[in-house]
């Protein structure tokens, strides 16, 4: 959100700086640990409304962001496959009926799909599942390629870059470090969970996932199974036969390793959508906290010269797009910028 925000800011003429607690390569941001999915559509299983309609914008960005970027961020739009064993079917008929009721069906990028196409689509898995939902505009990135492209664009854009440093506070006009305040015109607040002392309400959810290399896997769409108990996504990386398979969302601040019952059920449940993952290598596992509030739903909330962008949750890579292009849009107006996303801004009294 910070990379992003930054990067649409100098676009607009602001002179810009950045405060990160991480190295400018890698670091323990949520970001980093993130399957990068760009899925506005299978979002609607879960999430409201709001995150639909930012997250089909931002699917739209993203292709204008890669050009400006000019790098490989690892961005493919094939798009997502969704299926169901037998024993879960109401699951899949559940998700069919929110396409429905949202009215989403009719939609030409959503299209359903019997054992026949869907043995066209992706071969390797029509042995396991007789019809699926294909939402063909949907798309991914890798998560690091894509830091490091921002971190590189904003580089070489002039930002001020204070690296490793841990901001203590933010106020309006003012950042607080270990070492010493900083005066600025505006301050923008997008540390997530790093944010919790100043915003009670923010709360970590905990997600793991994991890392496998499996040369008997040759799946070219994101894969999304539909489970009572669990999101299961599938996202191929389309290069050294590696595969993300995740996550789990527990209601946690809790940011320890993986746990035996997590990695259980995501190996488990990858078997159950392709046998070549049984023979897969298990390279690495993740696990961090993402910031929600309450109701799920980012917020921008402006007091003074203050702005604090959080709850993001699982949406970040989907939204930030579209976040960083409003609030610009609003600093651009002499803050008289209407959102079209009625619940995205609110100020303090």
């Amino acid at each position: 959100m910070g990379r992003l925000l930054a990067m649409q800011l100098i676009e607009s003429g602001y002179s810009v700086s950045i405060f990160d607690q991480d190295s400018i390569e890698s670091g323990s941001a949520a970001a980093y640990t993130a399957a990068g999915m760009l899925t506005p559509y299978t979002e609607l299983e879960s999430a409201e409304q709001p995150i639909y309609n930012m997250g089909l914008k931002s699917l739209k960005l993203w292709p204008k962001l890669i050009s400006t970027l000019q790098s490989d961020l690892g961005f493919q739009q094939q798009g997502t496959l969704v299926v169901a064993h037998n024993n879960d079917k109401a699951d899949f008929l559940k998700f069919n009926q929110q396409l429905n009721h949202k009215k989403i069906s009719s939609d030409n990028n959503v299209k359903r799909l019997s054992r026949t196409e869907l043995s066209e689509k992706e071969p390797e898995l029509n042995s396991s599942f007789d019809q699926a939902i294909y939402l063909e505009d949907e798309a991914w990135l890798n998560t690091q390629k894509t830091m490091q492209a921002l971190a590189k664009h904003l580089l070489g854009s002039g930002i001020n870059w204070y690296a490793k440093t841990h901001v203590s506070q933010v106020h309006s006009r003012k950042i607080t470090t270990l070492e010493k305040s900083y005066p600025f015109d505006w301050v923008i607040d997008t540390r997530g969970l790093g944010a919790k002392p100043q915003w009670q309400e923010l709360r970590g959810v905990r997600g793991e996932l994991v890392w496998l290399k499996a040369p008997e896997v040759k799946l070219t769409h994101m894969i999304r199974l539909m489970h009572p108990r669990y999101r299961l996504y599938v996202v191929p990386q389309l290069e050294d036969q590696l595969y993300i398979i995740g996550a789990t969302q527990i209601e946690s601040h809790d940011f320890s390793p993986i746990s035996v019952r997590s990695m259980m059920e995501l190996l488990s449940a990858s078997y159950a959508v392709h046998s070549g993952f049984g023979e897969a290598k298990i390279i690495q596992s993740q696990t961090n906290c993402r910031p929600a509030l309450r109701n799920n739903l980012p917020q921008v909330l402006i007091d003074n010269r203050l702005i604090k962008i959080n709850g993001l949750f699982r949406h970040g890579f989907l939204l930030a797009p579209t976040i960083a292009q409003e609030v610009t849009q609003w600093l651009n107006s002499n803050e008289s910028y209407q959102s079209p996303f009625q619940t995205l801004f609110s100020e303090v009294a």
